[in-house]
């Protein structure tokens, strides 16, 4: 067999839980041993690992108050990446609190990678320095000009719709039914595309406070 798929293997094993370094029995813990590590008393919050003695699987045990949960220590980094994903980056790590997170401050995060209480705190800083006047008007520029990168997804899918003929099967006859195209690629152009992008034009320059483009064709 060659070295890759020895390799393929392998990694197929370790995920099924069945590789031979998963299955051994870990030297230095009998069953006594394991017994008398079950038996131990421990204070609410411990944290502390256990062997499997017939797998040798390495679990991570907690001591919560009248029982204890048990996770492969596998899920403990996949936990860990977890927390990575939903932390709040930009909050102030010495003064932030937000160890229970709510709907409000998942919002906030998609936002302001911050917490709901961090992005108040922040915006009562800029208040106090004179400076939040220009973080609101960059924050409406910000979201005008998401809007507009959405409007412009929306023409994209539209010309599709409307240049491109479909092909389906009909439920009737089970024949495959073309239907042509409400537009050429040309009429589209001409009867939105245009008009979109005088839109976006006049959109762009009301946003940087210039005179609107008027057009003496209509």
């Amino acid at each position: 067999m060659s070295k890759k798929l020895q390799n393929i293997k392998a990694i197929q094993q370790m995920l099924d839980g069945n590789h031979k370094f998963q299955t051994k029995k870990t030297v230095g813990f009998s069953d006594a041993d394991t017994t008398a590590k079950r038996n131990e008393r421990h204070e609410v919050g411990d944290i502390w690992e256990e062997a499997d003695p017939v797998t040798g699987n390495v679990y991570v045990i907690e001591q919560r108050d009248g029982f204890r949960i048990k996770k492969t220590k596998n899920s403990e980094v996949f936990q860990q990446i977890r927390d990575d994903l939903s932390r709040f980056n930009k909050c102030p790590k010495q003064t932030c609190t937000c160890t229970n997170p709510q709907r409000i401050d998942e919002k906030m995060r998609r936002i302001h990678d911050m917490c709901f209480d961090c992005v108040i705190e922040m915006e009562h800083e800029l208040k106090k320095s004179g400076k939040f006047e220009e973080y609101e008007r960059d924050r409406v520029r910000n979201n005008a000009l998401a809007w507009l990168r959405s409007a412009e997804q929306d023409i994209n899918l539209l010309k599709q719709a409307y240049t491109q003929s479909t092909q389906f099967v009909s439920n009737s006859s089970g024949d495959l039914e073309t239907w042509a195209a409400k537009m050429t690629p040309e009429e589209f152009e001409e009867k939105i595309q245009k008009e979109f992008d005088r839109f976006k034009e006049n959109f762009l320059k009301k946003l940087n406070g210039e005179t609107e483009i008027n057009d003496s064709n209509d």
